[in-house]
């Protein structure tokens, strides 16, 4: 049996890829993955799973630095885990028993056909090479810049600039970076997350060979964005699927209920939620003033 190509979900944290990711396996044709490209372990740092350093929060891949990259990412979405590489690495139960979620899936996966789906909000800025390089169908989530905003802010969310400044072939490629310079020191935790959303959406609006998706549109009506996102990855829309995205996304839990918690052995973010009822809560945790503010800090 003869794999498609490799899925990458991506966007920035806190913009439905855990969702989209879960959603788009429930068929069983794809094996999920979560952030490869997170520096914090657990999700990320695993080399069973991808065999690199991740060395920086949104880590920038393109031509010029290929080699330290396309290798591993090659194994990925192969399916090939890197078990003695893990083994090295491990250093609790927890990372054994990943190790052994993991191993398995990929091993099951490539033997039975199945393709790797990459669920990555770290791997945004490098969208373009994962299409080009890797052949990966890219799906972007952008979330609207008040929803984005509100949801960092009501998880006490932040971003170092200097995570991105520091990377010189990012700032080459997409020098609209060096607009987060005056913010880099900067305590304003609005201004920070709405300035990230604006370069995030000027590189993705410029990126060939993706699909940029409105949040809002999958949550609006989940059967009919993931029915075309299904079509789009060339994923078997089928009744089972259906249902199981109906049950997925008109259940309880979500932001209204705890917010966001890393769950399971994967350490996903995602968890059942009313889709359209969360768009009503899309503000939640800004004044009117920082509405009125995001919104102009985001309009071109």
């Amino acid at each position: 049996m003869t794999a498609g190509p490799p899925v990458l979900v991506t966007g920035l944290p806190r913009s439905g890829t855990s969702w989209t990711g879960k959603m788009l396996t429930a068929g069983r044709e794809a094996v999920y993955v979560n952030e490869p490209l997170n520096p914090q372990r657990p999700p990320g740092r695993s080399p069973g799973v991808l065999r690199a350093t991740v060395t920086h929060r949104f880590q920038y891949i393109c031509d010029d630095n290929t080699q330290a990259w396309l290798p591993a990412f090659r194994d990925t979405v192969a399916l090939r885990y890197r078990f003695g590489a893990e083994l090295r690495a491990n250093r609790s139960p927890h990372d054994l028993a990943r190790m052994l979620k993991y191993g398995t899936s990929f091993t099951l996966g490539r033997l039975t056909g199945r393709r790797a789906l990459l669920d990555d909000p770290f791997a945004v800025l490098s969208a373009g090479w994962f299409a080009r390089r890797l052949g990966c169908t890219v799906i972007a989530l952008e979330r609207d810049p008040v929803s984005f905003v509100a949801s960092w802010q009501r998880l006490g969310w932040t971003v170092s600039f200097d995570e991105l400044l520091d990377q010189p072939l990012l700032v080459r490629d997409h020098p609209e970076v060096l607009e987060l310079h005056p913010l880099a020191d900067s305590t304003d935790r609005v201004a920070k997350a709405a300035a990230l959303w604006r370069v995030t959406h000027r590189i993705l609006a410029r990126t060939p060979g993706i699909l940029v998706v409105r949040y809002e549109w999958l949550a609006a009506d989940p059967l009919a964005g993931f029915r075309h996102l299904y079509g789009h990855a060339g994923l078997t829309w089928s009744r089972a699927v259906e249902r199981g995205v109906l049950r997925a996304c008109t259940g309880g839990g979500g932001e209204g209920r705890g917010g966001f918690a890393w769950s399971g052995l994967s350490r996903t973010a995602y968890r059942r939620m009313d889709s359209r009822q969360a768009l009503t809560r899309a503000a939640r945790g800004l004044t009117p003033e920082d509405v009125t503010r995001v919104r102009a800090l985001t309009t071109p």
